[in-house]
């Protein structure tokens, strides 16, 4: 496989947390916690090498994972093509995104992910599953470092997600954090912007409180319908690849919830 030229260590191919000019803070708070973001030298090497395939540089506004609120994201450019998009938020080591991916070249796929260790691990996986089938990299697969939030508020076009998927987000299990939480009322109302008419949500927790959370508040948002009936639970996701994390969930006694809501 060739080796592109790395990227020029300039303020757009920075990792966000090394920019000392993003050190403001946001007025609401976020679903996640700021970590370091150092990689190992394998991490590094495939970060330089093939950064600027996948990862989408977004600029940014007061703070490091933040989206400015004037950018809108071309998809159909980014990915060279029109075709049915899928995004899934906090994507963490890229499970279940690359494995989509890799396995449904006729849809594009957009993984959302504030951790650059886990955007390089995705990076990697992707490269692996590409050689695998015979072709350098996913070409349907790119990869975006920011809050989501923002990124559905501001930065995708209404209606322009065919299918949009949170697993297993932080469950912030303490009660002085549950306003943490990612699936709110506002979140849903978020989500309901971006997916298009018969779109699809996905969500799984191994946290039967925030599953029963979720549900509330999904079920009380007019804008989507749940196909397995009121407080229903979906079966699970084919597409969700069981991984290292749900295995441990399993082992400790922690039921897994599935649940799948319609943009009416």
């Amino acid at each position: 496989m060739s080796q592109p030229v790395p990227p020029q260590p300039d303020a757009a191919h920075q990792d966000p947390a090394d920019r000392p000019e993003l050190s403001g803070f946001r007025t609401k708070p976020v679903s996640f916690m700021r970590r370091s973001g150092r990689l190992t030298d394998k991490q590094k090497r495939i970060w330089a090498e093939r950064h600027a395939v996948y990862v989408i540089d977004v600029p940014r506004a007061i703070a490091r994972t933040s989206v400015d609120p004037d950018f809108v994201l071309d998809t159909e450019a980014v990915f060279g093509r029109k075709a049915p998009l899928v995004v899934e938020i906090g994507s963490g080591l890229g499970d279940a995104v690359v494995e989509a991916a890799s396995t449904d070249p006729e849809r594009d796929y957009l993984a959302v992910e504030v951790y650059r260790p886990g955007l390089a691990h995705t990076i990697a996986r992707a490269e692996r599953a590409g050689a695998a089938r015979g072709q350098e990299g996913l070409r349907n697969l790119r990869l975006v470092q920011a809050n989501a939030a923002e990124l559905l508020e501001t930065t995708l076009w209404a209606g322009s997600v065919d299918e949009l998927w949170i697993f297993f987000p932080d469950p912030w299990h303490k009660a002085r954090h549950h306003k943490r939480r990612l699936v709110t009322a506002e979140f849903a109302a978020l989500a309901a912007r971006v997916l298009r008419p018969g779109g699809t949500l996905r969500l799984a927790t191994d946290w039967a409180e925030y599953a029963e959370q979720m549900v509330e508040v999904m079920d009380a948002d007019e804008s989507f319908t749940n196909p397995h009936g009121p407080g229903g639970r979906a079966p699970r996701f084919e597409r969700r690849v069981l991984t290292g994390f749900e295995r441990k969930a399993h082992g400790a006694g922690r039921t897994i919830a599935d649940l799948e809501y319609v943009r009416r």
